[in-house]
């Protein structure tokens, strides 16, 4: 497989900050990669794709069928849970999010009411930093050199 196969899916809600700020840092760091901004609403997906995702898709159905084709996904830990993100993440939603084959790499979030036993909370920018070093192993386990 070639890196340019890769899909990468970013999932977010909201108003997409944590979205826009990952496609950011995945189109930083992996530019030759595929990435599919998928919202829960359309303010959501607008923002990551001006954040530079290559293509993107908004509401229920649009998470359940993409979250099948990508080979990673990023969000924020919410994303796994019905009524998640305030209430943007459909039981469907989480069942096809938490079911899929991709990898899922999860974002703490203060606001999704799920705590992580991981260690003193720490700023977005440094949760973003270790994303990034986690989608960096999975895409030379998907296709090394």
């Amino acid at each position: 497989m070639k890196r340019a196969d890769i899909l990468v899916a970013v999932i977010d809600g909201q108003g997409g900050g944590m979205g826009r700020t990952l496609v950011e840092a995945v189109k930083k760091s992996a530019p030759d990669v595929h990435v599919r901004a998928l919202g829960t609403n359309a303010l959501a997906t607008a923002a990551m794709l001006k954040a530079g995702a290559d293509d993107g898709a908004t509401g229920e159905n649009a998470v359940i069928c993409n979250v099948r084709r990508a080979h990673v996904l990023l969000a924020p830990v919410g994303a796994l849970a019905a009524d998640g993100l305030l209430g943007e993440v459909t039981a469907p939603m989480a069942a096809a999010i938490g079911s899929c084959d991709a990898v899922k790499i999860l974002l703490p979030s203060g606001r999704c009411g799920i705590r992580l036993a991981v260690g003193p909370v720490q700023s977005l920018q440094f949760y973003i930093r270790e994303a990034m070093g986690l989608l960096e192993e999975e895409l030379e386990r998907l296709c090394p050199m």
